[in-house]
């Protein structure tokens, strides 16, 4: 097998990095050097791969000689000894919800003033249907100075990373694969064949590739934005949406969608890249965008809610304290990438309440860097019994069996987003 570097080490690299690690010469790229010295000291901050694989990995390279094994690096002079190269960079949208396709260029740019004779530059990072050839394909050849499909080629294979499950992992998700020539298709399938044991689906083109993976999302983000609207409904009516649902469910093909916010780095990102493409050609996406609008307005619902809660039991709600518990993605992960709660937690400050986080899987350092808001430990929450009002918003396993009584006040609101705690200790759920 030839040599691979992996270009990124987040979520979704350093698991494919060291999956193809024992069968081959992997480099871990990252532009962020303490990740590389975290990485090649066995420290994963993700906590997405395995402390003994990577320092297995770490130590099959040493005792190769780099023949095998894995080893991190932020030089792009070390890119050069590598034939191989899979983009696993991030792909977020800007504040207009367009694709910002910055990160993606800048690896692209890198990689073309590496790229040699017969190399393979395959992307994994989430794209809308044509990008790679429309965007990333050019910049090679600019960069390079060779000519795509002659003297290099391409390959589009969508990552399908699920943070925080050990269960559905990289090698037990199917792939989906393609390459820029007949050729090189079979080549890469049979590339990620050495690794993933569930399989693979050689796509007839990239395109097909880049759009299987915007609609995995867009199908889930706006099949969650139906539940979401009927618990919008439902709150109307004066029902339980979880009781609705739990009715509904005892049919045999329901769907069991569950209401909440949509955040993360795929779910809620994903179905612009598509939009995108939809209206450079033409066609507004109806479904596609008023989903979103839907699940965008979750936070803003919730913090209602609960300042209708605490009007109702008399709490004045200007300069009351409240405490939302949990601000990653989902649950039992440490991943806060564009994490809904934040908007939960802004909308609350408008009404003028304020507001203490806690989370004991995410990364208070990393968090401030990216929010500019402290978070607090469970312990500090729990002295003085000071909030008027509780949020759970991720239902962490640290938090399914918390006291209550030690973080309120007499007379409090607690709205449980996750529909996991005891209904009897909560006020309102979604």
């Amino acid at each position: 097998m030839k040599k691979i570097a992996v270009i990124g080490q987040g979520y979704v690299g350093l698991p494919l990095a060291l999956a193809f690690a024992p069968h081959t010469q992997v480099l871990g790229f990252d532009i962020d050097e303490a990740r590389v010295g975290e990485l090649n000291s066995a420290i994963d901050r993700t906590k997405e791969a395995d402390q003994e694989t990577l320092k297995a990995t770490l130590q099959l390279h040493a005792e190769s000689a780099g023949a095998r094994g894995y080893a991190a690096s932020s030089s792009e002079e070390d890119l050069r000894a590598f034939s191989i190269y899979i983009v696993t960079v991030p792909t977020p949208i800007d504040e207009f919800n367009a694709p910002d396709l910055r990160p993606l260029r800048a690896a692209t740019r890198m990689l073309g003033k590496v790229l040699k004779q017969g190399d393979i530059v395959i992307y994994e990072s989430t794209v809308y249907p044509g990008c790679t050839e429309e965007v990333c394909v050019p910049i090679l050849e600019q960069e390079s100075g060779l000519q795509f499909n002659t003297d290099f080629f391409a390959g589009y294979s969508p990552e399908r990373i699920n943070p925080g499950d050990k269960v559905n992992t990289l090698t037990t998700i199917k792939k989906v694969t393609s390459g820029s020539t007949p050729e090189i298709a079979l080549a890469i399938d049979g590339l990620y064949k050495t690794i993933i044991t569930a399989g693979t689906h050689l796509a007839p083109s990239i395109k097909v590739a880049e759009a299987s993976k915007a609609i995995e999302n867009a199908q889930r983000d706006v099949n969650i934005s139906f539940v979401n609207e009927l618990a919008l409904i439902f709150d109307r009516v004066g029902i339980d949406t979880q009781d609705v649902l739990k009715a509904a469910g005892t049919k045999f093909n329901f769907l069991p969608y569950k209401p909440g916010l949509v955040g993360g780095h795929c779910i809620s990102v994903d179905p612009y890249y598509l939009a995108h493409k939809a209206v450079q050609l033409g066609y507004h996406p109806n479904v596609i965008l008023s989903g979103r609008r839907v699940n965008d307005s979750v936070a803003e619902f919730i913090a209602s809610k609960v300042v209708k809660l605490m009007i109702r039991k008399d709490i004045a709600v200007k300069g009351s304290r409240a405490l939302i518990l949990g601000v990653t993605f989902k649950e039992n992960c440490p991943d806060t990438r564009n994490t809904k709660v934040m908007d939960l937690f802004n909308a609350l400050q408008d009404f003028g309440v304020e507001v203490d986080l806690v989370d004991p899987w995410a990364d208070a350092n990393a968090f401030w860097l990216e929010y500019a808001v402290n978070l607090i430990s469970l312990e500090n929450a729990m002295n003085g019994n000071a909030y008027d009002s509780i949020i759970l918003a991720v239902s962490h396993q640290e938090f399914l069996s918390i006291d209550l009584s030690a973080l309120v006040k007499e007379k409090a609101v607690v709205f449980d987003i996750k529909g996991v705690l005891d209904r009897s200790l909560v006020d309102a759920r979604l």
